[in-house]
């Protein structure tokens, strides 16, 4: 029988991208492909869930590390800075993963038909050994891509099987916080759709509370309860992040980078990129230029 291995495997090979990147034609879902460790890749997560089924990658949030491996699902539940890095891959034994962002429709959908009570907020990112029948219905996703003209008709409802496995499963009660809309999550993750989309302009702090349909300050204190960061930290962060996709990607100077995402002073960026990345904008855009070449 294919496993879910050999499925990852043979899309990849032929649909990934220099990056190992191989999107599917159903929204959402993306299978990965390393052949060697990668450099640390910063980004704002979305809501996923990514099942390792072969090598190792290391993820950091904040304080917080989580290491995982072939046959573990690391779960993020909220829009959150990370840092991550393949650590475990090579040519004979790549690593293969498969992502499926969450949709909080269906979850909502399934939350109210599976009668599942409120949870408490237990963090947004976390790692759980994959349940089989979250694997088994990954594997018959992957199945559909053999057949094309039967995604359109059967994509939801086995996207939908998705979802429920894992609200059944062990990441259930840490999903099902995305499926009440007026939750705290969902009430944030409104500012951070705004955040997202115009996080190159002032975006006063009242506004994004108004978003959220809270007070200032306690939006504050929910925004930093659910993404780790201050509204303040979070914008920052996208304009960085989003600046080093510019120079490293695209090539961009380090001056065009940061007039580009919002900053008025090129030095105030350049401090400010040291502290994140550990680097100033030059060395860091020639070291991933060199990573690149070497690869």
């Amino acid at each position: 029988m294919t496993t879910l291995l050999n499925a990852v495997r043979r899309y990849t090979d032929a649909y990934a991208d220099p990056a190992g990147i191989a999107r599917t034609p159903i929204p959402g879902l993306t299978a990965i492909r390393a052949t060697a460790p990668t450099g640390l890749d910063y980004a704002i997560a979305r809501p996923l869930v990514a099942l390792v089924v072969q090598g190792t990658k290391h993820v950091t949030m904040g304080e917080q590390a989580f290491t995982f491996s072939a046959g573990d699902s690391l779960l993020i539940t909220a829009d959150v800075p990370t840092v991550s890095q393949i650590t475990r891959a090579s040519s004979a034994a790549p690593y293969f993963s498969l992502v499926l962002d969450l949709d909080p429709s269906v979850i909502a959908e399934l939350t109210a038909e599976m009668k599942a009570a409120p949870v408490l907020d237990d963090g947004p990112v976390r790692v759980e050994p994959t349940d089989a029948e979250v694997t088994d219905a990954a594997l018959r996703l992957m199945r559909l891509l053999d057949r094309p003209a039967s995604v359109p008709v059967l994509q939801a409802q086995l996207v939908r099987e998705m979802h429920y496995w894992l609200l059944a499963g062990r990441h259930g009660a840490a999903i099902r916080r995305l499926g009440y809309p007026d939750s705290h999550a969902q009430r944030v993750a409104r500012a951070v759709a705004v955040l997202r989309t115009e996080f190159a302009q002032a975006l006063p702090v009242e506004r994004l509370a108004a978003v959220a349909g809270m007070s200032p300050s306690s939006f504050h204190q929910h925004f930093r309860a659910v993404t780790s960061l201050s509204p303040l930290q979070f914008q920052k962060q996208l304009r960085l992040i989003e600046a080093r996709r510019l120079m490293t990607s695209e090539g961009a100077s380090a001056s065009s980078a940061a007039f580009a995402v919002g900053y008025e002073s090129v030095s105030q960026f350049t401090r400010e990129y040291g502290r994140m990345f550990g680097v100033s904008p030059v060395k860091d855009t020639k070291a991933a230029k060199s990573w690149a070449d070497a690869v």
